[in-house]
């Protein structure tokens, strides 16, 4: 399964974002480095941080040397640490924590990243994730939204549709599911995703 590594730096000054940018573009790195990095590291910026994307832990080694270098040429501190993607928990840890090597595992993280998403919706009042169904008329939809809020599910009417939050895709996709097997086929199911976080070489920049 393929993995995801990042770079990230905290620039102790917001102001070098850009100048710093330009000169990590401007690389002319040796060839041992380029084959470590392979053919692409994709960097993003966010005021003051800077990512940079790998696909192996030894790429994203790599890429901190080299970003670790250049900010020592241009006399600049920051904060670097490297992290892995677990697309269980959904979120990025440090790179030193293992992925879920067990069913068991999997389950805790999964746990984990729906407790954090629960208690998100209720400050934000919105989810991440939603199902929508459309019914063949007004009434329809009323007596689907009654149906599932008796349930619990957070279900609004708006005319003929129904939206229901979810706090995970995992939660979307079942509750979508269920949906198309209980209504007929003049409703239709589907789920929506409300989720707001090119140069030549082995930086791609994007977002800059």
């Amino acid at each position: 399964m393929a993995e995801d590594f990042r770079v990230e730096v905290e620039l102790d000054d917001d102001a070098h974002g850009y100048p710093f940018r330009e000169r990590l573009r401007a690389l002319n790195l040796d060839d041992e480095a380029r084959e470590r990095l392979g053919r692409s590291v994709v960097v993003t910026r966010d005021g003051s941080r800077l990512f940079a994307y790998t696909a192996t832990e030894e790429q994203a080694r790599e890429a901190e040397r080299v970003i670790a270098e250049l900010m020592r040429d241009e006399e600049l501190t920051a904060d670097i640490r490297i992290t892995r993607w677990h697309p269980v928990a959904e979120e990025w840890r440090d790179a030193s924590l293992p992925l879920p090597g067990t069913v068991a595992d999997e389950q805790r993280e999964y746990a984990e990243r729906e407790t954090v998403e629960t208690l998100e919706a209720r400050a934000e009042g919105e989810f991440d994730w939603r199902v929508v169904a459309e019914l063949p008329s007004r009434n329809a939809a009323g007596d689907l939204e009654g149906r599932l809020s008796d349930e619990g599910l957070p279900a609004k009417r708006r005319w003929r549709y129904v939206l229901v939050g979810a706090v995970t895709e995992e939660r979307a996709e079942e509750l979508a599911e269920r949906l198309r097997g209980e209504l007929d086929e003049s409703a239709e199911v589907w789920i929506q995703a409300e989720i707001g976080d090119v140069v030549a070489g082995p930086f791609q920049f994007i977002g800059f």
